[in-house]
């Protein structure tokens, strides 16, 4: 329980809304209450009317609304002392049992309407709050953490937690008033009678708290189990061309039935715990009401003050307290569900961002000069040691290539000039500024990046292009794209810039997609501009195309191109060459080739391949 602490602020926010349900739901059973004292009333005075009848006498008058509402205390003082006759009086009586149950039916509607919608709104702030503390989050922790667990953590556990928020909640302050209402009257009808209709509860109390162990248990299970069964479809659906191109479809259907099956299974056991659970209520709630007609029978043998219209009275309460006594067992479910479901939120919610503004951060406009300085890093999950010693200065509007082999440390650098991660040691500046220094937003806002792992959003093209800047005109978007040499293509859809792209781009070619990332940074026309491998998989008549627009493009402008391939035609103003995580050349590509060393290796290697190739073609 003391995971859903957490949900107060919610309460704290909607506390009016709360207030007002309570108060409903107080009223609701209040005209609810009184439906049986009035009707013991009528079963007396039927009692009386039937006794004098056959006995030719008589009946002594009965009297027992000094225990009653005082409502009903009046209504029958009222009755008493009027000209109705008998068959009068039980009409008015029905005509009011009706009434008490519209407004009881009345009030448990607008129950629903604060209650219910007061958690709605509490799923809507919860979701939000989860999703934005889900965009705060830095890179290692995605690296961490599977996007099916994160999707079941913000759909299927705050669904659960709003189970608690809303039904839960309102069938528990329904069970108390209820059967502070009922205990009350009952007990000062006939002390003795009320302890032995409500002598089974202890017994259900002992019951509740041994079963909720149980469920709250198998309910943890159950929710981590769902996480990885919804982690494993996300992964299907998302490698589906990987899947059916190596024939795996039976495998991954064999992995996806076993989590399945480990998921069926213990669901079936929580609902067999209780299937047993809730008839256990009914018996003992079935008990209670016998035992009332019992006691209450021989009460009324033996004492002339238990009537009745007593032992209707009491029948009527049990029957009141039936649902709620019963949802006991519901409602405690659905709290260790929440309490289960808010604890796994918690474990996110309270993860704390590795990458966060400090205090006394600004946000200057960049110019885009570069320095790292002794800069060492080390991924954390993996333990690889990317950046050694690392150190270059790029002075505002140079242009750089950084060129090494597969797992140099190329991206990395990248990585860490957005501060998606931290240095270990050393230092990055920008404009002789620490990047710590400089608002996260500010930063960003002011680089343009393309990742080597390119993503497009289900989206149209000019969504795409556009993402994240409001207002841009067409014109921009269209200049971009012919930047990016990818306009005669998208002109090409049938609807153009229009035009919808499928999941992560599944409706473009490869060299589309990285084309169409391109336009998407060049559009935003930054001070600062990244490029991680961005051309591979283009061919070499549009590198070359792309790589003469980009010269221009990037004219005044920081630039960084990270590849694996030499592009001789750009003339970088220093090229630094990376071999495990160190600077081993740097230099322009004319002196880097003359000095005969890793650098002119690669570049052999290179002609060698392309050379390999126009043989093949030919």
């Amino acid at each position: 329980m003391k995971h859903l602490k957490a949900i107060n602020k919610y309460f704290l926010k909607y506390r009016w809304r709360l207030l007002l349900g309570i108060i409903f739901i107080t009223l609701s059973n209040y005209f609810r209450i009184l439906s049986p004292q009035l009707s013991g009333y009528v079963v007396d005075k039927v009692e009386q009317s039937v006794r004098g009848s056959i006995e030719k006498v008589n009946a002594p008058a009965v009297n027992r609304s000094a225990n009653y509402d005082i409502l009903v205390q009046k209504m029958i003082g009222w009755l008493n002392n009027g000209n109705s006759s008998f068959g009068g009086q039980i009409i008015i009586c029905g005509i009011t049992l009706l009434v008490l149950a519209l407004l009881g039916g009345f009030f448990m509607f607008l129950m629903r309407q604060t209650i219910i919608v007061m958690s709605r709104l509490i799923e809507y702030d919860q979701k939000n709050e989860v999703y934005r503390h889900y965009q705060m989050l830095d890179t290692a922790f995605y690296k961490r953490n599977s996007t099916g667990d994160l999707m079941n953590r913000i759909t299927e556990d705050v669904s659960r937690v709003r189970m608690y928020t809303g039904p839960a909640m309102m069938y528990f302050i329904n069970l108390a008033v209820t059967i502070g209402f009922c205990i009350f009257f009952m007990y000062r009808e006939n002390k003795m009678l009320t302890l032995y209709v409500l002598s089974p509860l202890p017994i259900l109390a002992v019951t509740i708290y041994y079963v909720n162990n149980i469920i709250h248990k198998r309910s943890e299970r159950i929710q981590a189990l769902l996480s990885d069964l919804t982690t494993t479809a996300q992964e299907s659906y998302s490698g589906i061309r990987v899947i059916k191109s190596f024939v795996q479809e039976k495998a991954m259907m064999g992995f996806f039935h076993k989590n399945s099956e480990a998921y069926k299974t213990n669901a079936i056991g929580l609902s067999k715990v209780e299937s047993i659970y809730f008839p256990a209520m009914g018996l003992l709630i079935g008990l209670s009401t016998l035992l009332t007609i019992m006691i209450g029978g021989l009460y009324a043998l033996h004492d002339q003050n238990v009537k009745t219209g007593t032992i209707a009275e009491f029948v009527m309460y049990v029957n009141m307290l039936t649902f709620p006594v019963s949802a006991i067992g519901w409602t405690a479910s659905m709290i260790q569900r929440a309490a289960a479901s808010q604890k796994r939120l918690n474990e996110f919610l309270d993860t704390r961002p590795g990458i966060q503004d400090t205090a006394g951060v600004t946000a200057p406009a960049l110019r885009g000069d570069i320095v790292f300085e002794k800069v060492d890093f080390t991924y954390p999950d993996t333990g690889i040691h990317a950046i050694q010693n690392f150190s270059f200065h790029i002075k505002a509007g140079q242009k750089i290539a950084i060129i090494g082999r597969t797992g140099s440390g190329k991206s990395t650098v990248a990585q860490l000039l957005l501060r998606m991660y931290n240095p270990d040691s050393g230092s990055i500046r920008i404009d002789g500024k620490d990047i710590k220094e400089i608002q996260l937003k500010a930063l960003r806002e002011q680089i343009s990046y393309v990742p080597q792992d390119v993503f497009l959003f289900s989206d149209t093209v000019t969504g795409n292009i556009t993402f994240g800047l409001a207002g841009t005109s067409f014109d921009k978007v269209e200049t971009a794209a012919a930047n990016a040499s990818v306009d005669k293509e998208i002109k090409g859809f049938a609807q153009q810039y229009n035009t919808m792209i499928g999941e992560r781009g599944v409706t473009l070619s490869g060299g589309q997609k990285q084309r169409i990332s391109i336009a998407r940074a060049l559009v935003k026309d930054p001070r600062m501009v990244i490029f991680d491998d961005c051309l591979s998989a283009v061919d070499a008549k549009t590198e070359n195309e792309i790589i003469g627009n980009l010269y221009r493009f990037l004219q005044q402008k920081t630039a960084i191109i990270i590849t694996h391939r030499i592009f001789s035609l750009f003339d970088f103003d220093n090229i630094l060459v990376l071999d495990d995580g160190k600077i081993v050349e740097q230099g322009r590509h004319i002196d880097l080739l003359a000095s005969n060393g890793y650098y002119r290796k690669l570049y052999d290697e290179q002609q060698q391949e392309q050379g390999n190739r126009q043989a093949t073609a030919q």
